[in-house]
């Protein structure tokens, strides 16, 4: 099958500190999809300038797809994105054949998108060094040549922006050990991975690696803090994330996945760190969505964290729970297998209502 529906070149809309930009540039590097990209990081306004209505929720990247009409529409969604981008193209494919392994997949670009943007958010905003990082170089990256005074006017307003929603994706003073704990012990364990294999299923990419690859590309290339963990105690890692930049050229052909028979264990040990931080965060707002409650609360990694509620993250626990059904008995079997012991078996069973 080759794209028929897609734009040449598809257009996206994004911003070089925005790891879902890079993220899905990655991804489309890898799939050689024909693409062109808007750098400003301003989807309002490139919308508002081609008359095209803005979507609910506006976020980065911005593609602009067909919609049924004829026409083009916003969309942002990554995950949703690449699944579409799968039925418009199928060479060089970023999810597994195996459909047990897709499902593993499936979790883990979770996991990369919804909580190592935890990492991302904090140590970005959290220390006041990065802060500052932040705020000056998101602004030249938009613009190179804004003048002095705009730029500390922008990186003002901008940084008490950000610096107050910290605490919309649960960083404070008592879950910030957590959080860096976590980065810290994700980092050794991903070092450990790449001894085993080059990607986080076998000879090849798939989307869990674009989503790792775009939270890694700010926590390992962007903010001083975190790269500096990274440098320090994940050197593989490091590497890694330079070589995700771009893998046009990867023969992906020649390559395969990892057969299920033949998964390392450490595999399993990310598995069972997405078990021991993710699911419970997972469950603890599915509960306080169905109750109606603003706020939820749960042990995570031996403290207490608490944050906002969000319906997304309802949706996230929901699609989990869907792509685990549509698994043949057999599929389910080895999956179930696979997560015992890792903490994540709740997600089997349980979904957002």
């Amino acid at each position: 099958m080759s794209t028929t529906t897609l734009p040449k070149p598809l257009r996206l809309i994004g911003a070089v500190g925005s790891p879902y930009s890079r993220k899905m540039l990655s991804l489309l590097r890898y799939r050689r999809i024909p693409h062109s990209i808007t750098w400003n990081g301003n989807a309002n306004q490139v919308l508002d300038e081609m008359g095209i209505d803005k979507p609910k929720f506006a976020f980065l990247p911005t593609f602009l797809l067909p919609n049924s009409d004829g026409g083009l529409e916003a969309v942002c969604d990554s995950t949703p994105i690449i699944h579409r981008l799968e039925q418009e193209q199928a060479e060089r494919s970023a999810i597994p054949s195996d459909p047990a392994l897709a499902f593993i997949n499936f979790l883990l670009e979770d996991y990369a998108d919804e909580w190592c943007t935890k990492f991302m958010f904090h140590y970005r905003w959290h220390f006041e060094t990065d802060a500052d990082n932040a705020a000056t170089m998101l602004a030249l990256t938009m613009d190179p040549g804004i003048e002095e005074s705009s730029l500390q006017q922008f990186k003002s307003f901008f940084k008490e922006r950000q610096v107050s929603r910290l605490g919309f994706v649960g960083s404070n003073d008592t879950t910030s050990p957590i959080i860096e704990t976590a980065y810290q012990r994700l980092l050794t364990l991903l070092d450990a991975h790449w001894q085993q294999m080059p990607f986080l299923l076998g000879n090849k990419p798939s989307s869990s690696d674009f989503a790792l690859f775009g939270q890694l590309s700010q926590l390992v290339g962007f903010d001083p803090t975190p790269r500096r963990l990274a440098y320090e105690c994940a050197p593989r890692t490091v590497g890694w994330v330079n070589l995700m930049e771009d893998h046009s050229a990867l023969e992906a052909e020649q390559l395969e996945w990892q057969a299920w028979g033949s998964l390392p264990s450490t595999l399993t040990d990310l598995l069972t760190e997405v078990g021991r931080t993710y699911v419970p965060a997972l469950l603890a707002n599915a509960q306080a969505l169905k109750a109606g409650e603003k706020q939820w609360k749960t042990e995570i990694d031996g403290a207490i964290w608490t944050q906002q509620s969000f319906p997304y993250q309802g949706k996230c626990l929901q699609w989990i729970g869907e792509q685990y059904q549509q698994l043949s008995s057999d599929e389910q079997q080895r999956v179930t297998t696979l997560l015992q012991g890792t903490g994540c078996e709740p997600l089997l069973t349980l979904t957002a209502r």
